[in-house]
Order: structure tokens, then sequence, then C-alpha cells
């Protein structure tokens, strides 16, 4: 395993740890604990499945280490602002409402989908973390407004460091001269 997967691993690991405290359970209604545990389900999935992503389409490292700087930058500031901002949350359990960690982390993951890989799979990953911040309203854990700056920060942080998978490797187009006749060729390599 290499390093940037270990190192995209263990900041699951602590989103998750430091995350603990927003899990505790407390009354809620059956729609309300569906969108919770939902919107908790996909918080993980979406980074897991932006990972696998880049060992599907065979990315090597250079997409894994664009998710993780991705990741790890949202993650960062999400917390800085939680920290700084204190908020308190619509159901009044803390004071880190702002900005939404779930949707932040939901929209890297998705943004980075989308930027590397297109939006013909980014669309359905961006739906799925419009749930998450939909799940997060529902469950009286934020607002709107701590919805709208996760997902300015997550889509941001993915924009910043993502750049298009390189189909380049697939495609080479060169032109030249042979025995003083020009030349053009097209390979497509599978």
């Amino acid at each position: 395993m290499t390093k940037r997967i270990r190192f995209t691993l263990l900041f699951f690991r602590i989103f998750i740890l430091v995350n603990q405290n927003s899990f505790a359970q407390q009354e809620l209604t059956s729609f309300e604990k569906f969108h919770k545990t939902s919107g908790d389900v996909l918080v993980g999935l979406l980074p897991a499945l932006s990972l696998t992503s880049t060992f599907i389409w065979k990315d090597g490292q250079k997409g894994t280490w664009q998710f993780s700087k991705s990741l790890v930058s949202t993650i960062a500031i999400t917390w800085g602002l939680k920290l700084l901002i204190n908020k308190e949350r619509p159901n009044r359990e803390s004071l880190n409402s702002f900005p939404s960690g779930h949707t932040s982390v939901s929209f890297a993951s998705a943004a980075f989908i989308q930027k590397r890989y297109g939006w013909k799979y980014g669309a359905l990953a961006y739906v799925l973390a419009g749930y998450v911040g939909f799940s997060r309203i529902e469950a009286n854990k934020h607002d709107e407004w701590d919805v709208l700056a996760g997902t300015i920060i997550g889509t941001g942080m993915s924009y910043l460091f993502t750049k298009p998978f390189d189909k380049e490797n697939n495609i080479n187009v060169s032109s030249g001269f042979m025995d003083n006749t020009p030349t053009f060729k097209i390979t497509y390599t599978f």
C-alpha cells in the first residue's frame, strides 16, 4: 500500500474519531432516523468511492494524491471554521454547526469525481452529496447556511487540487516528415 493511500485512510479514521460525538443517539422520528443514518453512511461512502475510482480508472498515484489533498484541505478548513465560529447547532447539542462537515466532505468527493472523470460519473455523486446536505438539515444538525458553506468549501477544494484525468495516455497525435513527405499519425492505445 502506498504512502498516499495510507495517508488518506488515516484521515478517514481521524475524521470518524473526531465526529464520534456527533453520532450520539437521541430521540428522533423514524423519518429523521432514516435521514440521519443514510447521511452518516454516505459521508463515508462518497470518499471511499472517490478513492476507489482512482483504482477503477487505473489513475495511478496522481488521482489518489489529488483526492487526498482535496479531502485533507476540506477537513482542515471545515474544522478550523467550526472551532473559530462556534455556531450553535439547531438542536442545541454543540457549538460546531458552521460549516457542515458531512456536507463539505461529501461535496469534496463528488467534485473530485466530476472534475477528474467527467459529468457522466459526477452527476450521481453530486446528487448523493446533495442528499447528505439535505439529511443534515432534516436531522436538525445544521441549517441551510451551514450546508451551503460546506458545499462551497468541499467543491472549492476539489476544484483547486483536481485536474481532469489524463486521457491523452490513450490517444497520441503526431506529425512530421518521412522521406520529405508530411505525415500525420493518430494512435489509440487500449
